[in-house]
């Protein structure tokens, strides 16, 4: 395991109400939810956080968590990775029955 550095930052309160409330929506600690925010900052090249994205969070129960925790486990998926190529699938499917409806009715494409 790597070794680790504290970090300790002064940041404004509604920057710190909305950090906490998202990190305790996503069931993690503090140092977990601050290593998330770093990871992917990077991960997108160091570059400014992406303008017009939005934060999706929901609570599951645990027993739910520790099924999906496997499953990322055995695939190497991240969450992230996971729940958003579920969503895709979702809307690409969704997508795709409309557009066989609308043909079925006679409408272009």
């Amino acid at each position: 395991m790597e070794n680790r550095k504290n970090l300790c930052a002064m940041i404004p309160e509604s920057l710190h109400t909305q950090a906490r409330t998202e990190q305790e929506q996503m069931n993690l600690t503090l140092s977990q939810y601050v290593e998330m925010v770093l990871k992917e900052h990077f991960e997108n090249g160091g570059k400014e956080m992406a303008k017009g994205t939005r934060t999706l969070a929901f609570q599951v129960s645990e027993e739910f968590f520790e099924r999906i925790k496997a499953h990322l486990k055995a695939t190497g998926l991240n969450q992230k990775e996971f729940v958003i190529g579920l969503i895709e699938q979702a809307l690409d499917a969704a997508a795709a029955k409309a557009q066989q409806e609308e043909r079925a009715q006679g409408k272009p494409a």
